[in-house]
């Protein structure tokens, strides 16, 4: 920390204990600053100063505060986010919203929880659940992840091709501008159109518009069944054939999860079960509702597909379904056994273009020489693409970014988009102009312009700036 700099942290930490932090919300260290500069990117950047306030009122009064600087703000949740949408800079404050945890209120007349940011996913599903009612937005991270970190980046999860992402659930939001206003947004009703939709502007805007403090989110009625099935088929075609057909004849999945054949090698010897040595892809389907529905949807998933798939395995029980799923739980650590290192992407296509985009990265796969996994939820289209490499060695460092150039420019092409749930960030914000045209970014650089005229909350995030490079 330069020396100018003290003086001015110093002033500001004596305004912040006058406002009413305390000095265990304030923090200045630099091994404990080094905590709150990282996300699940691996990227690390340490910030001038970590505040964690515990209301509203202080966010509000953080953010005024550090307005009479003209310092920058970097909201951050768990730090969950797999793009860099929390890295912060050295001349920046983090605003950690992981005090403000209370699940506020859980009005079930009308099937909506008010709660703050920083409460964990899993935590608001598991509290809902004691009053038969459900939150199903599901990210692989929901037992980490916070609902403020989730709204901002829209996250979404497996359960998305029958109950969608975090935006269909998100009712209201209160937020701090920049200013240190507060504004409110949405509500409680049904249906309300008065003026701009500015909850469904926040939401997925990481962190670059307003800091959220506040969320209103619907609930649903818990399913009173689920029913787990895995299917396993020849080739990647067979499996999308047997998606459409299952649309087409009125099941509707709450979850549809693939494995390609690079996955389903990695985790095979680890099995409870054993897979044909013709499996070249997996499905994982979880039909929920009631428990009429779930039969009948099951027996006809079971009808359809006993005589075309390889091998057809339901769940009888809890502990069946918990083996079933081992292939998926046990996947991110065993491809981790093919190269000390990964790039993750996660793209996503129309589920018709799935079988194309497969094969397209399996020859690139071929062309670079390094392994590309892939799996994901195959019902919304959206796949994790990973290309197993060592950074170490600067060839294979090369080719890795080379094959994310392809990665993203084949996804295009198919009518895709760079990301299904994880955000630009500052991974994808210099492949930003490949998927959108000069006039739409330049619409949406106006939005940030009205909300953060001074580009100092979150900046970096979402737009290239000139001369930036991807960060993989």
């Amino acid at each position: 920390m330069t020396q100018p700099v003290k003086p001015l942290l110093n002033q500001l930490t004596a305004e912040l204990k006058a406002a009413g932090f305390a000095s265990g919300q304030i923090i200045m260290a630099d091994e404990s600053r080094a905590c709150y500069g990282y996300d699940a990117t691996r990227q690390s950047a340490d910030p001038m100063l970590v505040l964690l306030p515990e209301s509203g009122q202080q966010v509000e009064t953080a953010i005024k505060l550090a307005a009479k600087r003209k310092l920058k703000i970097f909201p951050r949740g768990a730090a969950s986010g797999m793009s860099g949408g929390s890295i912060p800079s050295s001349d920046g404050i983090i605003i950690s919203l992981t005090r403000m945890n209370r699940i506020l209120e859980i009005d079930q007349e009308n099937m909506i929880a008010t709660v703050e940011p920083g409460v964990v996913t899993g935590e608001l599903q598991e509290e809902v659940s004691r009053y038969g009612l459900f939150y199903p937005p599901d990210p692989a991270s929901l037992s980490f992840s916070t609902l403020g970190g989730n709204v901002a980046e829209n996250a979404g999860g497996p359960r998305a091709v029958k109950y969608g992402v975090t935006a269909d659930y998100v009712m209201g939001l209160e937020a701090v501008l920049i200013n240190g206003e507060t504004i409110k947004c949405g509500n409680k009703c049904v249906k309300s159109v008065s003026g701009y939709d500015l909850t469904s502007l926040l939401v997925g805007s990481e962190g670059t518009l307003a800091v959220i403090t506040k969320i209103l989110l619907k609930l649903v009625p818990a399913p009173e069944s689920v029913k787990t099935s895995l299917l396993a088929f020849p080739s990647m075609s067979a499996a999308a054939l047997a998606i459409t057909a299952m649309f087409k004849n009125q099941i509707s999945p709450s979850t549809i999860e693939f494995l390609d054949h690079h996955s389903i090698n990695a985790v095979r010897e680890t099995l409870p079960f054993s897979l044909p040595a013709a499996a070249d892809t997996v499905l994982l389907v979880e039909i929920d509702g009631s428990s009429t529905s779930v039969m009948a949807q099951s027996q006809k998933l079971k009808k359809l597909f006993e005589n075309k798939a390889l091998l057809l395995i339901e769940a009888r029980d809890e502990g069946e379904r918990a083996q079933l799923w081992t292939a998926r739980r046990r996947l991110s650590p065993a491809i981790a056994n093919l190269a000390p290192h990964k790039i993750n992407e996660d793209i996503a296509v129309p589920r018709a273009a799935i079988p194309a985009v497969i094969a397209r990265l399996e020859q690139l796969s071929a062309r670079i020489a390094l392994p590309i996994v892939c799996f994901g939820h195959a019902g919304d289209g959206n796949i994790h693409v990973n290309v197993m490499l060592d950074k170490n060695d600067p060839e294979q460092a090369q080719r890795g970014v080379k094959a994310v150039d392809e990665i993203f420019a084949i996804t295009l092409e198919l009518g895709g988009t760079l990301s299904g749930e994880h955000g630009i960030g500052n991974t994808k914000s210099a492949y930003l102009d490949k998927e959108w045209s000069a006039a739409t970014i330049a619409a949406m650089r106006a939005i940030k312009q009205a909300f953060d005229p001074e580009n100092r909350l979150n900046p970096g995030k979402i737009f290239p700036t000139p001369g930036s490079q991807p960060c993989h």
